[in-house]
This record gives structure tokens, C-alpha cells and sequence, in this order.
């Protein structure tokens, strides 16, 4: 799994996650899950929509979620984890800020968002190149109906 318990560590303290879950480790592995799979959805593109195909950077979500231990892209879990503290923190309000915790997790979204856009690119991530010939579509194309006669 992309992200762990122990990583939540520089977010959340684990004193506020033990309070929040009473304990229930089953409650941060499925905030976690959650969190990770929210962020791949930002960075999945649905290839067989043709405005996916406008030149748009496609990453490839298998190779950055499938990195562990140091070879993750920080910023990317990062975001990750604040996704995942807000997934814990709408469990309870203890001893942390909700109103803070929920701006993050907007920040948090609006970066994937960008991300998923090509308004902000991470080099350093894997990216899928398409090497259909009809991937070779323009932002923009031009045509018409063919003609319509009544017949009388």
C-alpha cells in the first residue's frame, strides 16, 4: 500500500489518531485507503474520452501508487495524507482544528485538480504515452453534418 500509519505522523499526531479511532486501526487503514484512491481518481484519465486525448500529460497511476518507503514522490503523499487526515478527522473533532484541517484538504484537492488539468506538472512522475495513431487528435477540430434533404 502506497501510504501507512506511520507516515500519518507528520500531519497528525498519533495521540489525536488513538483518541479519534479509540485505537481502531481498521478506522486509519480505511482513511488511508480512501485517501489513496481519491487521489488516484484525480490522476486517472478515462482515455477513451476523446477530450482526454488533447495533449493532456496521462501519468501512470500503477507506477506512482505502486512505489513504497523512499521511492514516493513527496508531494504526492503529502497531499495524500491530508486527504487521509480529513478522512479522520470527520470521525470526531479532538483536539485539532476542523475548519483547518478542511482548508488543507481543499488545498489538497484543488492541487490534484490542477494536476489532473496539466495546469501544474510533476516531472518527476511516471507518465503513459499513447502510441494509438488516433491519440493524435488536436485540441480542436472542425467538420460538419452531411447534408439533409426532405424528400417531398
Amino acid at each position: 500500500m502506497f501510504l501507512a500509519k506511520e507516515d500519518l505522523g507528520s500531519v497528525i499526531y498519533a495521540y489525536q489518531i488513538d483518541q479519534i479511532t479509540e485505537g481502531n486501526d481498521d478506522l486509519v487503514a480505511q482513511a488511508l485507503a480512501a485517501a489513496e484512491e481519491e487521489a488516484k481518481s484525480y490522476l486517472s484519465q478515462n482515455i477513451n474520452k476523446l477530450e482526454t486525448l488533447d495533449g493532456r500529460i496521462i501519468y501512470d497511476v500503477v507506477a506512482i501508487f505502486g512505489t513504497s518507503a523512499l521511492d514516493r514522490n513527496s508531494l504526492i503523499l503529502q497531499h495524500c495524507l491530508t486527504l487521509a487526515k480529513f478522512h479522520i478527522a470527520t470521525l470526531c473533532n479532538a483536539d485539532f482544528i476542523y475548519e483547518q484541517a478542511k482548508e488543507r484538504y481543499d488545498r489538497a484537492i484543488d492541487w490534484f485538480t490542477k494536476l489532473s488539468k496539466g495546469t501544474v506538472v510533476l516531472t518527476s512522475l511516471p507518465k503513459i504515452t499513447l502510441n494509438d495513431t488516433n491519440s493524435e487528435r488536436q485540441p480542436f477540430s472542425a467538420g460538419s453534418r452531411s447534408k439533409f434533404n426532405h424528400d417531398y
